[in-house]
C-alpha cells in the first residue's frame, strides 16, 4: 500500500524525469546545428550516425523486454504494415524534415516550430478522424501561429539564417509527420506497450534511413574528424534514448497533462543553449513570441490532455 510520503517521491521523480527529459531533447537542435557549422557534416549522414548510435540500447532494450516477459503480443502481417509505416512517418521523415531544416534555421526557430505539433494533431484529428475542435481549441490554435509569427519578426531582419521560409516549411513538415505518428500511435501502443512500441519504431526507421543512406550513394559515414562521432554520439544517447525513457516513465508518474505543462520548458531551454552554444541572440520579439506559443500549446495540451 502507497504512503503519502510515497507517492509525493514518486510524484516528485516523474516532475524531474519530464523536466530532465525535456531539456535534454531541446539540446539535440543545438548539437545538430554545431555539427554543421563546425564539422559539416551532411544531413543523411548525420541522421544515419544518429540512429546508428542509439539502435544498439533500443535493440537491447527491446531483447530484454521479450526475456524478462516472453508472453509477448502477436502481430498480423497488417499489424506489422501499420507498425513499419508508423516507424517510417515517425522517426525517419519526421527526422529527416526536422535535420534538413535546421540547415537553413536557427535551433531556436527549429524547436519553437516543432512545438506546434500539438495543434497540428487537434487540426489532423478534426479532418480525417471527425473530432470536433472546442472553443478553447480555436483560441488556442489562434494564439499559438500568432505566437510564431511574433517570433519570426527579428529573424526576417538578422542573417543566421540562410533561408528562413524554406527552412521553416522543412520543420513544420517535421511537425506535421510527428503529429501523424502521434495519432497512429494510439492504435498499436496499447496493443504491443509503449517501450516495445518505441523500440519497433525506432529501429524501423534504422533500417529506412541507412537505406537512405547507400541509396544515395553519400561518402563514407568514416571521413569525419572524431569531434563529429563524439558529438553524434551524445546526440543519441543524452538527447534520443534516454530522454525518451525518461519521460515516458515521467509521464506514467505524474500523467499527460501534467507532464505537457513541465515539457513546455523544452522551446525555452533551446533559446538558452542555442545563445550559449552558438551565440544566436535572444531578443524580446522571440521572447514574447516563444511566451505566446507556450501558452496557446499548454492551452490544448492541458484541455486534452
Amino acid at each position: 500500500m502507497k504512503t503519502k510520503s510515497t507517492h509525493k517521491s514518486s510524484y516528485f521523480a516523474g516532475v524531474i524525469l519530464v523536466f530532465v527529459g525535456a531539456v535534454a531533447f531541446a539540446g539535440k537542435a543545438v548539437l545538430v546545428r554545431y555539427n554543421y557549422l563546425h564539422y559539416h557534416v551532411d544531413t543523411i549522414s548525420l541522421l544515419a550516425l544518429r540512429m546508428l548510435f542509439s539502435a544498439p540500447f533500443y535493440l537491447g532494450i527491446l531483447v530484454f523486454k521479450n526475456l524478462k516477459d516472453p508472453q509477448k503480443p502477436k502481430l498480423s502481417n497488417k499489424e506489422w504494415v501499420t507498425m513499419i509505416l508508423i516507424g517510417i512517418v515517425g522517426y525517419y521523415l519526421a527526422a529527416l524534415f526536422d535535420f534538413w531544416g535546421l540547415n537553413y534555421v536557427t535551433a531556436s526557430v527549429e524547436r519553437l516550430i516543432l512545438f506546434l505539433y500539438p495543434t497540428i494533431v487537434v487540426i489532423v484529428s478534426a479532418i480525417f478522424l471527425k473530432k470536433k475542435i472546442t472553443r478553447i481549441q480555436y483560441l488556442a490554435l489562434v494564439v499559438t501561429y500568432l505566437g510564431v509569427f511574433f517570433s519570426f519578426i527579428p529573424d526576417l531582419k538578422i542573417g543566421m539564417q540562410k533561408d528562413l521560409l524554406l527552412g521553416s516549411f522543412l520543420v513544420f513538415l517535421s511537425a506535421l509527420t510527428y503529429a501523424l505518428y502521434l495519432i497512429g500511435s494510439g492504435e498499436m501502443i496499447p496493443k504491443i506497450g509503449s517501450l516495445r512500441f518505441t523500440c519497433y519504431a525506432m529501429l524501423i526507421s534504422t533500417a529506412i534511413v541507412m537505406g537512405h543512406f547507400f541509396l544515395t550513394n553519400h561518402p563514407s559515414l568514416f571521413s569525419y574528424p572524431k569531434e563529429a562521432y563524439q558529438l553524434s554520439f551524445v546526440m543519441a544517447l543524452f538527447t534520443t534514448v534516454i530522454p525518451s525513457f525518461m519521460i515516458s516513465d515521467g509521464i506514467k508518474k505524474i500523467g499527460s497533462g501534467n507532464a505537457s505543462i513541465i515539457g513546455s520548458i523544452g522551446p525555452v531551454a533551446t533559446i538558452i543553449m542555442a545563445n550559449v552554444f552558438l551565440a544566436e541572440p535572444i531578443s524580446i520579439w522571440q521572447i514574447g513570441g516563444t511566451i505566446i506559443v507556450l501558452i496557446g500549446v499548454l492551452m490544448i495540451s492541458v484541455k486534452g490532455k
